[in-house]
């Protein structure tokens, strides 16, 4: 097999010009690892942990579990996956231009290999942002009108609450979405993540005192038919495949990025199996698709929730940041292009009017697009690159997670589907 390397003169790349630039350079500032930590952090934790509880409720609270761990341990494998065949790629080559994963595609198959990779990472990072868009619209309808049924009632020309708060963020993620490079996130990823911790630890507080004072019935397994929408929502809850190569370019000690990342993964993974498990056993068979609008009317109720939505709307743009790298690479030369940014944003907040239930959404995304570019892609890249040297242990062990990737995908994308075209009771 034959590695396409981009700034090499034994390599000839003269028909793909676009393709060879990464967004990405050398001149950009550095990230220290606590940088580096918050990045991964605000990366990864997103609108999917407040689907958990529901998904738990869906699944039963032992088999949830069972799955988020075992999610939590195979994306990290996937993502070191991706840094070593990088790197493998960068000591055969000499030097390297490889800065996302939509490069490392490329590296390894050509044009074919780029665009598969960055149609993917542009339907899951979009994706991710349109459920943070829609959490934020519906939360706070929720908290204006004061309860679920309220937020379809229209109130302004014919507009309802969570399609006006929706447009209401639009100018302000103009603005956001402006800014250019990762570092520059990085203050407001560690601001982002403080709000977010502290949210999310009073709604967990809050739901030991829900479970001690009602005790709900609940129920451990639920069922192998409801086993892969638990991993598709899961796998969404992890969604931060699409960074782990820009994060690292943007690293200066590289050598302790798998560290990191490792730590990083360790504490998200306790935290969510922690927000899943209490948030059912608070509300049993009552918990609702977004496990905030559970909460009652009261301060500290509106202070979590408003506290929420500031958290995902700082992460928009570090999410959408991929995006970006594809697009303004096919069609800018990898130029920063204001309009182009602001016109993606509108087509997110666009896409984010249409869509109904917010813990199907994350199923069907996690099931389809998140296990083919976290699981499927990384094995297979890891494979060709290192299947010389490795051998049969190798194929084994990439094949797989090739094997399951698929069968997952397959199997929960139907069942998702099914769960967003059946009637709601």
């Amino acid at each position: 097999m034959v590695f396409k390397e981009a700034g090499s003169s034994s390599y000839s790349l003269p028909p793909y010009p676009r393709e060879d630039t990464p967004l990405l350079t050398k001149s950009q500032p550095l990230s220290s690892q606590f940088k580096t930590l918050a990045n991964i952090f605000i990366s990864i934790v997103g609108a999917g942990v407040l689907g958990l509880p529901y998904s738990f409720k869906r699944t039963g609270w032992v088999t949830g579990l069972i799955m988020l761990f075992s999610v939590a341990y195979l994306t990290y494998h996937c993502m070191l996956l991706l840094v070593n065949t990088r790197r493998k790629l960068e000591s055969i080559l000499g030097f390297s231009k490889i800065k996302s994963f939509g490069d490392l595609g490329f590296a390894i198959s050509g044009p074919l290999g780029r665009f598969s990779v960055d149609s993917m990472i542009v339907l899951s990072q979009a994706g991710f942002c349109v459920s943070y868009l829609i959490f934020i619209a519906s939360t706070l309808a929720f908290l204006t009108a004061g309860d679920s049924s309220g937020e379809t009632v229209p109130v302004f020309i014919g507009l309802t609450p969570k399609v006006l708060f929706l447009w209401g963020c639009f100018p302000f993620q103009l603005g956001l979405n402006s800014i250019k490079t990762l570092t520059h996130l990085a203050p407001l990823s560690i601001f982002a993540d403080a709000v977010d911790i502290a949210a999310k630890s009073v709604v967990m507080v809050e739901d030991v005192f829900v479970f001690v004072n009602n005790k709900p019935h609940l129920e451990a397994f639920k069922g192998f038919s409801v086993l892969f929408y638990g991993i598709g929502v899961a796998v969404y809850a992890f969604e931060g495949i699409g960074m782990v190569l820009p994060l690292e370019t943007e690293t200066k000690d590289k050598e302790k990025f798998g560290r990191v990342l490792g730590l990083a993964m360790g504490l998200i993974s306790i935290i969510f199996g922690a927000f899943g498990a209490l948030g059912y056993f608070a509300f049993g068979e009552e918990t609702k698709d977004i496990i905030t609008n559970n909460l009652g009317q009261g301060l500290i109720s509106v202070v979590v929730q408003f506290g929420l939505c500031v958290n995902l709307f700082i992460t928009f743009p570090l999410m959408m940041n991929p995006v970006y790298e594809v697009f303004e690479r096919r069609f800018c030369d990898s130029r920063y292009c204001l309009w182009l940014r602001w016109l993606l944003v509108l087509v997110v907040s666009l896409v984010a009017l249409l869509v109904p239930n917010f813990a199907d959404f994350l199923s069907l995304v996690g099931s389809s697009v998140c296990v083919v570019l976290g699981f499927v892609l990384p094995a297979m890249f890891h494979c060709m690159v290192f299947k010389e040297e490795l051998g049969w242990r190798c194929i084994l062990s990439d094949g797989v997670v090739m094997v399951f990737g698929f069968f997952v995908a397959v199997v929960g994308t139907f069942t998702s589907v099914t769960e967003i075209l059946s009637p709601k009771a």
